[in-house]
């Protein structure tokens, strides 16, 4: 048996077990849990459906271990699944200054042709007007640092820019997977989804890793049709939450795209029995702000800027599938939001007693 986590601080439970009683102030730190180094996974499993489930009945309010190959199981006809189609780039440089110092660049997004925002590590390294190079088919020049540590470069290369981080960029892992530069990129194929077409992600979004084809057929012979959208994964996503107040708390912008054929699926999945399965947090994110702005879900392609904190009410989705998510993080947020604070987070404290494998190749969370 798990030892029950109680919050004091936080007496309630968010979302459906007690939806109208919210705080006027609410902390991040109430979004933190104790987690062994050791459950944070660091390679994937050798098969991507052999993950572990922890499936979470928000009616109920209750939790049982399950496996991912159980997913189509609690699943229905007419139920959509939604999955997020983007495909990560290798978005991580290694170079170093004219001075012979190593840096490491991270692409955030384009700005212009050939112009990008970055985080640079050591930021301190990085001069305006200096020159890095990236050997004999890449170099850029440092043109403005912001105030919040960002960098931002103009790369110069005779070639196509996105072939040759082909070529020499690295997998953009989360800081908590230990890689070194040298040696083979091992994670250049299985950090990415088997459904991903659409380039433009600088993480994965994880939810999606468990998917093998297999799985996908077992989930459509039920009668349960799988819809894609695109939401390229910024930094937004990942980045730290650097107030305690949440309502002070904003995530960055991220683009998306809803295709028609979505659209109609999803508008008469809505107005029908059938339930909306959101696949990674940041699917729920599109789907969320796609009802918030227009009442229905419209085809084309927008900017979220939606920030899910307690007190928010989910229009667009009915369940969602979500690996687990670093403590104080905007992504913990959204998921006890959704499946109810003091479930989701006892359901953590069980997690880590059961030793789930966590994060961005850990196990995951069906929450219905």
């Amino acid at each position: 048996m798990y030892k029950r986590r109680t919050f004091p601080s936080v007496p309630f439970c968010f979302g459906a077990q007690n939806p109208d009683n919210v705080l006027e102030q609410v902390l991040i730190s109430e979004f933190d849990y104790d987690l062994p180094g050791e459950l944070i996974a660091q390679e994937p499993l050798a098969k991507r459906d052999a993950s572990r489930m922890l499936a979470v009945d928000r009616v109920a309010g209750s939790f049982q271990d399950k496996i991912f190959l159980d997913l189509p199981r609690h699943l229905k006809r007419d139920d959509v699944i939604v999955i997020n189609n983007t495909k990560v780039f290798p978005a991580r440089l290694f170079g170093s200054t004219e001075t012979g110092a190593n840096v490491e660049i991270f692409l955030i997004r384009e700005i212009d042709d050939y112009v990008w925002e970055c985080l640079a590590r050591p930021a301190r390294r990085i001069k305006i007007g200096r020159k890095i190079n990236f050997g004999d088919l890449l170099t850029a020049e440092a043109i403005e640092k912001s105030h919040d540590g960002k960098v931002f470069v103009r790369f110069g290369t005779a070639g196509d820019l996105n072939q040759i981080l082909d070529k020499i960029g690295r997998t953009p892992l989360p800081p908590y997977i230990k890689r070194g530069q040298g040696g083979i990129d091992t994670d250049r194929e299985r950090y990415q989804t088997v459904f991903a077409k659409h380039r433009g992600a600088i993480a994965a979004p994880t939810a999606g890793l468990h998917f093998t084809p297999e799985i996908i057929e077992k989930i459509e012979s039920k009668g349960v049709t799988v819809a894609e959208i695109t939401l390229h994964v910024g930094f937004g996503t990942f980045e730290p939450v650097r107030v305690n107040d949440l309502a002070k708390h904003i995530v960055s912008p991220e683009s998306y795209e809803i295709d028609t054929e979505t659209a109609e699926i999803l508008n008469r999945t809505r107005s029908g029995s059938g339930r909306i399965i959101a696949v990674g947090t940041t699917t729920t994110r599109a789907l969320e702000t796609s009802i918030a702005k227009y009442g229905r879900f419209v085809a084309g392609s927008f900017t979220t800027d939606l920030t899910i904190t307690p007190g928010y009410k989910f229009k667009a989705i009915d369940a969602l599938l979500t690996n687990f998510h670093l403590p104080r993080s905007s992504l913990l947020v959204l998921t006890s939001v959704f499946g109810g604070y003091e479930l989701i987070m006892n359901a953590y404290c069980h997690a880590v007693a059961a030793q789930y494998r966590f994060y961005s190749y850990g196990d995951c969370m069906f929450i219905s």
